[in-house]
């Protein structure tokens, strides 16, 4: 099962033999009372009275924040042990990207001399999940019983640097019963700017949806500050939440956005405070949603399946000829196509558009982001929710699945007056164009038969706008189904150069925004952790030539594939079309934008079920 928020048992800091774990919670040594370290009155009664009224009046879902649980001191010394003694390993998925500790279960097992490094530590871990504080949980939050088991204690120190983040999710996995973040940005003494992006999101639930989907907004953010807590009792379909990247750089101060992190889970059997209790409708939650392959919701165009013919017709290659460069409708670029995908099941093809729609597109689509303040002379790195929205864009969800712009539905005005009208040498228009005559079309159908061996079925294409700082989509897979993917880039280069030339920087992938192939995981393993090394990268930025066909099409890189990273990454590019075979339960996603990308990712995507073309002497069939 795939993990959907960043925090991995298996990453062990500071260094600790890992070991089974049984019994309840209690430390190698003795520790004082816990009372000691909480603030002044945070477990009295008057005091419980006022968080429980607080938490249960709260939207857009159950929550509290607590401006201080510790005493300074302790958490002066616990800031000092984490900067000084603990490592951080960077992880990066689908859904986040976070520097992190290990498991501070850990601490239970370090010998005598690395015990006396982290007192304080230990001291802060031993009084959250002691049974005065689980006892004050349940007072302020009307949650069921905490489980004291070492085995589910859960809790880790994270930080987020510039370009982390945490995309929407509901935080349900096992047993988890309450989530905490107890925030310690750095540096003390100057306090975390909402500017700098971090801010906690609380998503509401769309009224009727079922099942249960978050706003595409958030209704409430909490900017971090330090000794803050915050908490929420973990709901299927309820509890989403997410965090702003950070957009501040680190600097000498040691700038960051650190918080330790975890949760409480529910008593299991034969604990002193255990009762037997429905299980949740965790088929609700973000989790489950994703994995139970709910994007088959694409709203495919029912089409019969003709005979297709061997070759284009005069009338089909005249009416490709309008949007494609004439280079990929010869019979010898045909041949050749069809050959690379038989043998690598994708193919990538350069300058695939015209020159004259290329030009609109790349005019037109930087002047967009310029003009929605998306663009690289923005003056708010971090966008507003509803930037690049208007009558012709609007935002696609739900944001626990994907986040993106696609052109509106509405009818179109004739009249230049009108807020809906789309005049004809707009970008706009030229990718209505694309996603509502060239792809849906039986010539470009065709097109793709011949080039594939594959009959393309049911399809959906959509042209889509990804805004730095917002937008993506979450890996999924189809469990029994083959499909035809299709993805033509039309991300306006960079230029940086006084004399026109182009910067390179959308290819080293700090960006995101690419768009990614995983294989099937094996057995318990999280196929989108791939950035233990660098992500495979299949395109680079190359000259072409209209006179070569061959020239058009991306060569390997001849490095060798390896077993571990992606099957396939390809960073934005400018009218670049992608075609890919993507197996049953291989896994398909566009990274994040971060802030820091100077522009949109522009695309034109199209998903195809497909059937396989008979070979000579064999009945055709689907697969």
């Amino acid at each position: 099962m795939r993990p959907r928020s960043p925090i991995d048992p298996d990453i062990a800091a500071p260094p600790a033999k890992r070991q089974r774990r049984s019994g309840s919670f209690t430390s190698s040594r003795a520790s004082p009372d816990p009372h000691s370290h909480f603030a002044a009155n945070l477990l009295s009664a008057s005091n419980i009275t006022i968080l429980s009224e607080q938490y249960h009046s709260s939207q857009p879902f159950k929550h509290v924040v607590i401006e201080k649980i510790f005493q300074e001191s302790l958490l002066m010394k616990v800031k000092e042990e984490i900067v000084e003694h603990l490592s951080f390993t960077e992880k990066e998925t689908d859904i986040y990207k976070v520097l992190q500790t290990g498991d501070l279960q850990s601490l239970n097992y370090l010998d005598e001399d690395q015990r006396k490094l982290f007192p304080s530590l230990q001291a802060l871990r031993d009084s959250l999940y002691s049974k005065q504080f689980r006892d004050f949980i349940r007072k302020v939050t009307g949650c069921g019983p905490l489980s004291s088991c070492r085995d589910r204690q859960d809790m880790s120190v994270n930080s987020y640097k510039k370009t982390c983040h945490l995309l929407n999710h509901d935080d349900v996995i096992g047993s988890r019963r309450v989530s905490y973040i107890l925030y310690m940005p750095l540096p003390i003494d100057q306090p975390w700017q909402p500017e700098w992006g971090g801010a906690l999101e609380l998503y509401p639930v769309v009224p009727g949806s079922n099942p249960p989907e978050p706003a595409p907004t958030p209704s409430k953010t909490i900017a971090p500050s330090w000794g803050q807590w915050v908490m929420f009792e973990v709901q299927p379909g309820k509890s989403f939440h997410s965090v702003e990247e950070v957009v501040i750089d680190t600097d000498k101060t040691g700038r960051q956005r650190l918080s330790i992190s975890g949760w409480f889970h529910r008593a299991k059997p034969g604990e002193e405070d255990y009762e037997e209790e429905e299980d949740q409708a965790d088929s609700f939650s973000s989790l489950k949603q994703l994995i139970s392959h709910s994007s088959l919701a694409h709203s495919y165009t029912d089409v019969h399946t003709p005979s297709l013919p061997d070759t284009l017709t005069s009338e089909q290659i005249s009416f490709l000829g309008k949007y494609l460069n004439p280079v990929y409708l010869t019979e010898k670029a045909l041949a050749s196509m069809k050959e690379r995908f038989a043998a690598e099941s994708s193919l990538e093809l350069h300058r695939f558009l015209t020159d004259t729609l290329a030009e609109k597109l790349q005019t037109g689509l930087a002047q967009r982001d310029e003009e929605d303040g998306l663009g690289v002379r923005r003056a708010r790195q971090m966008p507003f929710h509803s930037s690049g929205t208007s009558v012709t864009w609007h935002a696609k969800g739900p944001p626990h699945k994907a986040r993106y712009c696609v052109l509106s539905n509405k009818k179109l005005s004739g009249r230049p007056d009108s807020p809906s009208y789309i005049a004809e040498d707009s970008p706009e228009w030229v990718m209505r164009q694309l996603q509502d005559v060239l792809f849906p079309s039986p010539a470009f159908r065709t097109w793709l038969a011949t080039v594939t061996s594959l009959i393309p079925l049911r399809h959906s294409v959509e042209a889509r706008r990804f805004r730095p700082g917002l937008d993506y989509t979450l890996a999924t897979s189809e469990e029994n189904e083959t499909r035809l993917d299709l993805c033509l880039g039309l991300t306006p280069p960079i230029e940086r150069g006084s004399d026109g030339s182009l910067d390179a920087s959308w290819q080293t992938g700090d960006w995101g925004g690419w768009e990614c192939y995983l294989a099937p995981p094996e057995g318990d393993e999280d196929p989108t952790v791939y950035r233990s090394a660098k992500p495979r990268n299949r395109t680079s930025e190359r000259g072409r030539s209209d006179d070569d066909e061959d020239e058009t099409m991306s060569e390997d890189d001849g490095d060798e594939e390896t077993d571990s990273g992606p099957l396939l990454t390809v960073q934005p590019g400018f009218n670049r079309l992608l075609l890919v075979l993507r197996d049953e339960k291989v896994m398909h996603f566009v990274k994040y934008l971060s802030a820091s990308a100077p522009g949109c990712r522009w695309d034109v995507c199209g998903e195809w079920e497909v059937g396989m073309v008979a070979e000579e002497g064999e009945e055709s069939g689907s697969e």
